[in-house]
């Protein structure tokens, strides 16, 4: 027990002076190869980690194709990325939900010869609620975000990404993902799905030239809600909380570099340690715990 407290207590000090330091930004970075030509696809882009994500790889001089919900401001989005970075932006409002919209996207890529060397799966859906009170509906739409349509959309533009001499899949999973919570029971398994898939598809396109990197980011401040939500929390929410834009700039990088498996920040890789060490039986104890009561605090 005393070892335990002290790794957290050094764990907190190190996590405190990892905020401290600045946020490079990476306009000034070498541009991709080819990216005049090149485009990047980015799913969920609207908003929070997607957004910073297009503004990242645009501040790159890469091109930057967005698809979100319909009525999310993609077109305006689009306007602010070519005045800002001299980019070439188009935009695509789908529901990825639909299985049609999903193939919709494959059309609207070859109809308007977009050369995608890059394809990220940012779009995704969480929620808290105990197993036996959800609806169908509920349960449906995290399973058909996070797991099919991301499935279906690498499926139909694979063909696509092989043309290149250098492609790149980059699939946003969580930190989540490394354990079972109850009352979140098929987030986080949703989650780990995106991480054996990633794994599983990097090594059958190793050969490809297709790099395949997955993204678990911790807590990230991305809206008023979110903020609050995390706040109730205390510092155990707030360990490993960054930034969308620090999250987007350490997965560019890291997913140009090949890397398969991307923990951005310092003290989410503690975390991730943390998680791997203890067993299962306890995460999930002392999660869900955690869970209920920041579900009964919002009642």
């Amino acid at each position: 027990m005393i070892r335990f407290f002290w790794w957290y207590n050094i764990k907190l000090l190190v996590i405190w002076g990892f905020k401290k330091l600045p946020v490079k930004h990476s306009s000034n970075k070498k541009p991709m190869e080819d990216s005049n030509t090149n485009y990047a696809l980015i799913t969920g882009a609207s908003r929070g980690l997607g957004k910073a994500l297009a503004f990242e790889l645009a501040g790159r001089k890469v091109n930057v194709l967005l698809v979100a919900l319909p009525n999310e401001g993609l077109s305006y989005l689009c306007k602010q990325i070519k005045d800002e970075f001299g980019v070439d932006s188009d935009y695509l409002e789908a529901d990825l939900t639909k299985r049609e919209d999903i193939f919709r996207i494959k059309g609207w890529v070859t109809e308007k010869y977009y050369k995608v060397n890059i394809l990220i799966n940012n779009a995704g859906v969480g929620g808290t609620m105990a197993f036996k009170e959800s609806s169908i509906d509920y349960l449906e739409n995290i399973i058909d975000l996070n797991i099919r349509a991301l499935v279906l959309l690498i499926h139909q533009l694979l063909p696509e990404l092989k043309r290149h001499d250098n492609a790149y899949i980059l699939n946003v999973s969580s930190m989540l993902s490394f354990s079972p919570i109850g009352y979140k029971t098929i987030y986080p398994a949703s989650k780990s799905f995106i991480y054996y898939c990633s794994r599983g598809l990097n090594e059958e396109l190793k050969k490809s030239g297709i790099s395949v990197s997955v993204l678990h980011p911790g807590p990230m401040k991305t809206n008023a809600d979110v903020r609050k939500r995390i706040g109730r929390q205390g510092l155990f929410g707030k360990m490993g909380l960054l930034s969308v834009e620090k999250v987007a700039i350490i997965a560019v990088s890291k997913m140009f570099k090949r890397k398969p498996v991307i923990v951005p920040g310092f003290g989410n890789y503690i975390n991730w340690f943390f998680l791997k060490v203890f067993p299962d039986s306890i995460k999930v104890s002392v999660l869900s715990k955690k869970v209920l009561r920041e579900t009964k605090t919002q009642q």
